[in-house]
C-alpha cells in the first residue's frame, strides 16, 4: 500500500490564466498525473525548465509559506508566487505528517531570521540546543541550514528547491544521509536539485524537465551525472575547448 503523504498531483488547467507562461513550459504541459511512488522524489533539468516553479507549487498546495520554513511560517517579503499553486491539486494519502519544511535557497535568510524571532519564546538553551549548539545567523548559509534540517526528527513532508546551493561536497554528503534515514523512517521528500551526490541516494525516483515534457529517468541518465562524469574524466580536453569557444 501507498503511504505516502503526498499520493500524486496534478494541474487544473482551467485555473491558470490563458495567457500565463506556465502553459508554454513543456514539462507542465505535458504532465497529466504525476504519482510519487517513492519516499524521495527528484526533480533535475536546466534552468527554465518548471521544476522549480513545481516545486514551489507543490509546497504553497501543501500549505507552506512561499518563501520557505515550517507550515506555521507565515510571512513575505516580496510577493513573485506563480499562480501553479492554486491550481495544482494534491491527492493526499491517509496519513498526515508530524513535521514539515519548505527550502528554498534564495530566501533561508529569511527563514532562519524567523527562527530567530521565535527564540523568546523557547527557552534558550532549548533553542541552542536546537541548532547545533548556536545562533542560526552565527553560522554559515550551508551550516545553519543543515542546522536547522537536522533538528527534524518525525517523519514528515519535505519539500527543497536546489537545497546543495550553500553547501559543500562535504556537506551535501551529509544532507545525503540525512536524507536517506528520514526517508527510511517514512518522511517524504520532493526536491529540484543539480547535485550529483544527492541524486545518488539509492530508492529514489528521478523525474527530468527537458524541452519536450516531464519523464522519469534514472541516475546516469541526468544531465548532472554525465556533465560531471564528462569533466572528471576529459578534464583538460573540455577545458581547452571551453576556452577555445571564448577566443
Amino acid at each position: 500500500m501507498n503511504d505516502r503523504f503526498i499520493q500524486s498531483i496534478f494541474i487544473d488547467w482551467p485555473e491558470v490564466g490563458e495567457d500565463s507562461y506556465l502553459r508554454e513550459i513543456p514539462a507542465l504541459k505535458e504532465m497529466g498525473r504525476l504519482d510519487f511512488k517513492k519516499n524521495i522524489t527528484f526533480f533535475v533539468g536546466e534552468n527554465g525548465t518548471g521544476k522549480s516553479t513545481l516545486t514551489e507549487a507543490i509546497a504553497v498546495a501543501c500549505g507552506f509559506n512561499p518563501e520557505g520554513g515550517t507550515a506555521d511560517y507565515r510571512f513575505s517579503t516580496f510577493d513573485d508566487v506563480s499562480e501553479l499553486g492554486r491550481a495544482l491539486r494534491v491527492v493526499r494519502g491517509f496519513r498526515r505528517p508530524k513535521n514539515g519544511y519548505f527550502f528554498r535557497a534564495e530566501s533561508f535568510f529569511n527563514v532562519a531570521s524567523k527562527a530567530e524571532d521565535y527564540r523568546d519564546r523557547t527557552a534558550k538553551s532549548v533553542y541552542y540546543a536546537r541548532y547545533g549548539g548556536k545562533s542560526l545567523h552565527e553560522q554559515s548559509h550551508g551550516e545553519s541550514f543543515l542546522a536547522y534540517f537536522q533538528s527534524f526528527v518525525e517523519a514528515g513532508l519535505y519539500i527543497m528547491d536546489e537545497p546543495e546551493a550553500a553547501l559543500s561536497p562535504q556537506r551535501q554528503f551529509a544532507l545525503f544521509i540525512q536524507i536517506a534515514k528520514m526517508a527510511e523512517r517514512g518522511s517524504q521528500f520532493v526536491i529540484a536539485t543539480h547535485s550529483p551526490i544527492l541524486l545518488a541516494i539509492p530508492g529514489a525516483e528521478i523525474y527530468s524537465f527537458d524541452g519536450e515534457g516531464l519523464f522519469p529517468c534514472g541516475y546516469e541518465e541526468t544531465e548532472s551525472y554525465r556533465l560531471t562524469e564528462l569533466f572528471i574524466n576529459e578534464r583538460e580536453r573540455i577545458i581547452k575547448e571551453l576556452l577555445e569557444e571564448e577566443e
